[in-house]
């Protein structure tokens, strides 16, 4: 009785027929690692859907607008157990520039039928998931700066990634929300880690 939702990878055949048998509902992103799939659901006839929910936020410099459409798909969809179609389109422009907005248009499946989930419910799991992946690859790609990593050989890019993870998991457990500050206050003072740590 639990809605999983997911990111492309986990759109497979299998993993939803082994949802289905534990008796769980799932929202699986689509991209290019199903073509086929990708391409059926950006070929309906998106234009001729009104909106099913509109969210416009401000926050960190930007506003952001999301809107939310749905198909019900009763057949052609080649992928087993979808009910639905959902089209996500966000719309983002930096305050100082309000006349450059960048959109990005994404595309997702569920099996949830129209008298299980409203469109707000839908629109709030798809933004749950969303909240969570952004809160790991935030930390590590900006605070972390992951992806300027000059250690590239042998095991080492798997050893830093598991600290780097490590010293997350520790700071979230210790009730940390601003990672970056948490890595300022702990730098000031090495025997703060260990304390973090229970080491001393």
């Amino acid at each position: 009785d639990a809605v999983i939702t997911a990111d492309a990878l986990h759109c497979q055949r299998d993993h939803v027929d082994y949802l289905a048998e534990r008796g769980a509902h799932w929202i699986l992103t689509v991209k290019g690692n199903q073509p086929h799939l990708h391409k059926q659901l950006s070929r309906l006839p998106w234009r001729q859907v009104p909106q099913a929910t509109r969210e416009d936020d401000r926050g960190h410099g930007r506003r952001e607008i999301r809107t939310l459409k749905i198909l019900t798909v009763a057949a052609g969809i080649d992928f087993p157990h979808a009910a639905q179609t959902l089209q996500i389109r966000r719309r983002r422009r930096r305050l100082d520039q309000p006349r450059r907005f960048t959109t990005e248009t994404v595309y997702a499946i569920t099996d949830l039928l129209v008298h299980q989930a409203r469109p707000a419910q839908l629109a709030a799991w798809i933004r749950g998931h969303w909240a969570i992946e952004n809160k790991i690859h935030w930390v590590r790609d900006v605070t972390y700066d992951e992806d300027r990593s000059q250690i590239r050989t042998g095991t080492g890019p798997h050893v830093m990634a598991a600290l780097r993870d490590a010293a997350i998991a520790a700071l979230r457990a210790a009730g940390t929300t601003n990672i970056a500050a948490a890595n300022r206050h702990h730098a000031r003072d090495s025997t703060r880690p260990l304390a973090l740590l229970g080491l001393i």
